[in-house]
């Protein structure tokens, strides 16, 4: 008997035209932060869970700018986004209790950028023994949560640290 391993949510990108306009600036622009999983937003750089994780809780910070190297990034743009890196750690830590992280960029397509026209930094959570026989031997990823529901919960921890945030600035 064959197992299967379903991931439907794939076929949309696999399918999907992928000629067009940079996806990642498709979302900075667009007002709709859920529909595009923007989880936070800074003053050069935002915060994008990524559609097709490594792991549950994958997300990447994003420059506004469209720009495919770091020697093309201002010095604000890059101390924000390392500070968003920071930020995130500490909201997946909080929410998901990861075991450690990979944060990482992978610059130009021959070091493995899927989106290599516009640079952005991963932030993994990682878990021991999250890496096990299945992306070793079937190269396929077990990701526990929808990334929708991953979402719902980092963005509703996010919006509670900055109402306590607000109410002790208040006071």
């Amino acid at each position: 008997m064959t197992e299967r391993l379903w991931s439907p949510w794939r076929m949309q990108y696999i399918l999907s035209d992928k000629s067009g306009d940079c996806v990642l600036c498709a979302a900075a622009c667009s007002d709709d932060d859920a529909g595009n999983f923007v989880l936070d937003r800074g003053e050069h750089n935002f915060v994008i869970m990524n559609l097709y994780p490594y792991n549950n809780g994958h997300l990447m910070v994003v420059p506004y700018r469209h720009v495919a190297s770091l020697e093309d990034l201002d010095d604000e743009t890059l101390s924000e986004a390392m500070c968003l890196v920071r930020d995130c750690t500490a909201l997946l830590n909080q929410v998901l209790h990861p075991e450690g992280f990979n944060v990482g960029i992978n610059l130009g397509k021959a070091a493995g950028a899927g989106i290599h026209e516009h640079l952005h930094i991963h932030i993994v959570p990682r878990w021991v023994g999250d890496t096990n026989f299945m992306p070793v031997l079937g190269d396929t990823r077990v990701v526990p949560e929808m990334v929708a529901d991953s979402y719902q919960r980092l963005r509703r921890a996010l919006e509670d640290k900055r109402e306590t945030s607000n109410v002790k600035r208040e006071t």
